[in-house]
């Protein structure tokens, strides 16, 4: 909501000094969201003046149209000659009163005035238009033509209301009442202690059987129908200036003076207002909901098939507007630009149910200013004084006449009361603000409030977001001061901390970005499409999502199996951005249904749910595993006077495992695999042993370079995807602490050949379990292959480390380890001494 300083002044007497950032923080000290404040006009500087204009010559031998005017300034100009000017516009004519800077003067955007010569004459100033004064659209895209009753030499910085403040107010869903300058300006009222001059006091005269008639059929999606009719408008009546600034200040663009009024008394009020040709209109106006397939042609061009759900107006013909959304163009007022004039208009002031207005707006992607209002609450009682307003400046600004018929429609509806003690405020804010402070506050903000211990409070019609006791204190809490509440911070309990889990999580993070990697927080939502795209097969396990019932994207409906796409998408963009080098990591939830879930229950809100409704609940959920992953692309090592430096490779992602592995103190065994959507000769299997048996714990190695070209990833790119979950139930006790030893460590080379098809890690395995507790690290430093080993055979070179806790090993203790471990790798896996 924009709201013009000066607009909002014509309501609450603000001290002269006040700008519009001093209203700006007392705004937000009473809960709104105040985003911005403009400065309209910064930087104008006259003399900015209304001219006439005398003579136009049209110029010839120009690519475009130019004309060479005079213009009358009065005395503006110094001399009281006519001013010459050089325009390339051509919305105006000899007579028209526009709009004139002169030179001295200074437009918007610091552009200085000054004579200059153009197409062989001498410009003394310029004609404007809206855009050059920074004004806003007005739909002419042309010089300003203003009435003929604006004296010449008027300032037009003044009349035009050039220079002023606005700001632009974010209203939160709870506070519709604020998307008008009324709702605004009782807002600030009670900011400032100031009275307010409710816009909305008008007399209004009762409901009787002379006007239009009106027939609701659905009281539960309109329960107030009001309808005034307005003859004998002049066609040639034009909205005021003062108007047209207003509602340009409020991002509103000045149309006709028929709508241009519902849009102002909208703006001021907040209620949504619209206007009928009343010799379009066939027969009475109803309401009612659409028949399935109805169709209707909006205001904006747009023909569109109805839904039994949405809630329309009709006339004998049928359908003739959205309810509560647009208006149909059928029954349109008139365009006079076009030629075409109305003169009788019937004005709809209805209340519509919230829910309906928002669910049709959202189903026809029709969302608009009346429905943005209906959506978050209007003031039901306000659309008699709407109307009312409405039918006064029709009657004002058009020479109308108001028929003396005055039709209303409403459904029953009782006042909405809410019992609150009178120390409830207190008790939720931990401050004693008093019963007088909370009466004072509450009848502020428009409530009735009786009673002593016990307040019985009667809510304003313009609030429908107060329902019960705890919505009553924060009207109270916020209006006393968000600021004035104190910091308590809560003592926790001895012995409560970082669960084993929490702290092995941490240290992964911290682990990894050690390692260079960056964190990288992603949406937990995916698609078909870039399950497609990673090239999962038609039965994976991944491909069974659960879809959400209102996704925040229709190309992302579902929950994330996998942390791959958001860290991959990641990836890419920071790639597209020049960031070529790339190392990030995620840990977060996956959502894996397992088809065992039943159907959720709906937990109640006035009680603690029961433990067997809490369990019915997790019963409904999918598994949740945590999971970690990491992607890198582009150079791993950078090159400089150190060396070459070298790019990423699978090797790295493995190494990522590891380093997870690690920070539980578990051993990670590798083995060669085939797992989408990594490279088929690149994808490395990650096992940990879990009750003594090895569980797969995850993947890594580089992607398939299909998945690469369809994802639009740089080349090589490489990633890794383990379960976190599965790494705690390795996890053998306590972390414990390297052990350093004071003796000399015994260092054995030993080069196995094997069969290409052996896997490193078996052979691994075996040396481990042979060499026995003197072993201290095992490192695979070589892999060989050529003519000399053999056609299908492998060398395999190890670095073992020995070393004892008590005493120095002796070569032949070393020797003897180094010979059971080769013996032990032998009869397992079939490994002979290279050379042997």
């Amino acid at each position: 909501m924009r709201v013009p300083l000066s607009w909002l002044r014509e309501y609450v007497d603000l001290p002269v000094t006040e700008t519009g950032r001093d209203v700006q923080a007392k705004l937000v000290a009473v809960g709104l969201e105040v985003e911005t404040v403009e400065q309209i006009g910064a930087g104008l500087k006259g003399p900015l003046v209304v001219g006439q204009v005398l003579t136009i010559e049209e110029l010839e031998g120009f690519k475009k149209p130019i004309r060479f005017c005079t213009v009358d300034v009065g005395t503006a100009n110094g001399t009281g000659e006519p001013q010459e000017i050089v325009c390339g516009a051509r919305n105006f004519a000899v007579g028209d009163k526009v709009v004139v800077v002169l030179p001295g003067a200074v437009l918007p955007g610091d552009f200085a005035i000054a004579a200059r010569e153009t197409y062989g004459h001498t410009s003394h100033g310029m004609i404007c238009s809206t855009d050059e004064l920074g004004m806003g659209d007005d739909g002419t895209h042309g010089i300003i033509v203003l009435p003929p009753e604006h004296e010449v030499g008027t300032d037009a910085i003044e009349l035009l209301q050039l220079v002023d403040e606005v700001l632009d107010i974010a209203v939160t869903p709870d506070r519709g009442y604020c998307l008008s300058m009324r709702g605004v300006a009782r807002e600030t009222a009670i900011a400032y202690g100031l009275p307010l001059r409710d816009p909305a006091l008008l007399d209004v005269p009762a409901p009787n059987a002379y006007g239009y008639p009106v027939k609701v059929a659905d009281p539960i999606g309109c329960d107030r129908f009001t309808a005034r009719t307005v003859v004998g408008l002049q066609p040639e009546a034009r909205s005021p200036i003062w108007m047209q600034r207003r509602l340009q200040k409020a991002g509103m663009r000045p149309i006709s003076l028929a709508v241009d009024v519902t849009n102002y008394v909208m703006l001021e009020l907040g209620q949504p207002l619209h206007a009928y040709d009343r010799t379009r209109i066939d027969g009475p106006i109803g309401v009612r909901r659409a028949e399935q397939g109805e169709k209707l042609t909006t205001l904006d061009g747009t023909v569109r098939v109805l839904d039994a759900a949405d809630l329309v107006i009709t006339d004998n013909r049928g359908p003739i507007g959205l309810a509560g959304v647009m208006g149909g163009a059928n029954t349109e007022i008139a365009d006079a630009a076009e030629g075409a004039h109305t003169t009788e208009v019937v004005i709809e002031a209805a209340h519509f149910d919230a829910i309906s207005i928002a669910r049709t707006a959202r189903r026809h992607k029709l969302a608009s200013e009346a429905s943005k209002r209906f959506e978050r609450g209007v003031d039901p009682q306000a659309a008699a004084a709407a109307a009312q307003r409405t039918v006064d400046l029709l009657v004002l600004l058009a020479g109308g006449t108001a028929e003396a018929g005055v039709t209303e429609v409403t459904a029953p509806s009782g006042p909405r009361t809410i019992t609150m003690a009178a120390d409830h405020p207190d008790k939720v804010a931990g401050v004693a603000y008093g019963r007088e402070t909370v009466v004072r506050r509450l009848q502020e903000v428009g409530c009735d409030v009786y009673g002593q211990d016990e307040l019985l409070v009667t809510a304003p019609s313009w609030r429908p977001d107060l329902g019960e006791p705890n919505d009553l204190a924060e009207e109270v809490i916020r209006l006393e001061g968000y600021e004035n509440l104190p910091s308590t911070l809560p003592t926790p309990p001895s012995g409560r901390g970082l669960t084993d889990r929490q702290r092995l999580h941490r240290r992964i993070g911290r682990a990894l970005a050690g390692a260079g990697y960056v964190e990288a927080l992603n949406y937990p939502f995916t698609g078909e499409a870039v399950l497609d795209q990673l090239g999962l097969e038609a039965d994976d396990a991944r491909r069974r999502t659960v879809k959400l019932v209102n996704p925040l994207s229709d190309e992302e409906p579902s929950l994330r199996t996998t942390l791959l796409p958001g860290l991959l998408g990641a990836l890419r963009r920071n790639d597209g951005r020049g960031s070529h080098d790339l190392a990030l990591f995620e840990t977060g939830l996956v959502f894996r249904p397992t088809g065992q879930e039943t159907k959720p229950v709906r937990l109640p809100v006035d009680r603690r749910p029961s433990d067997e409704e809490i369990a019915a609940l997790d019963a409904a959920l999918p598994r949740q595993p945590r999971r970690a992953a990491v992607v890198l692309a582009g150079a791993r090592e950078q090159a400089g006077w150190w060396g070459k430096g070298r790019p990423a490779d699978w090797a790295d992602s493995v190494e990522a495992a590891r380093t997870i592995a690690r920070e539980a103190g578990v051993d990670l065994t590798v083995r060669a695999d085939r797992h989408a959507p990594w490279h088929p000769g690149r994808c490395a299997a990650l096992y940990v042993t879990v009750d003594g048996e090895e569980t797969l714990f995850g993947h890594a190695g580089e992607l398939h370079p299909r998945v690469i070209k369809e994802l639009h990833l740089p080349e090589r790119t490489c990633a890794m995807e383990v379960e976190l979950d599965v790494l705690e139930r390795a996890v053998d006790g306590a972390l414990q602490a390297p052990r350093i030893s004071a003796f000399p460590v015994a260092t054995q080379d030993v080069a196995l050949v094997v069969g290409q098809d052996v896997p490193a890690a078996d052979v691994e395995r075996a040396l481990r379990d042979g060499a026995g507790e003197l072993l201290e690290s095992l490192r695979l430093f070589d892999v060989f292959t050529g003519e000399q080993i053999g056609e299908g055979r492998k060398s395999l070179a190890y670095a073992l480390r020995f070393r004892a806790a008590d005493r120095t090993l002796t070569v032949d203790e070393a020797s003897a380890a180094r010979d059971t471990a080769v013996a032990l790798a032998a009869e397992r896996t079939g490994a002979v001494l290279r050379g042997a």
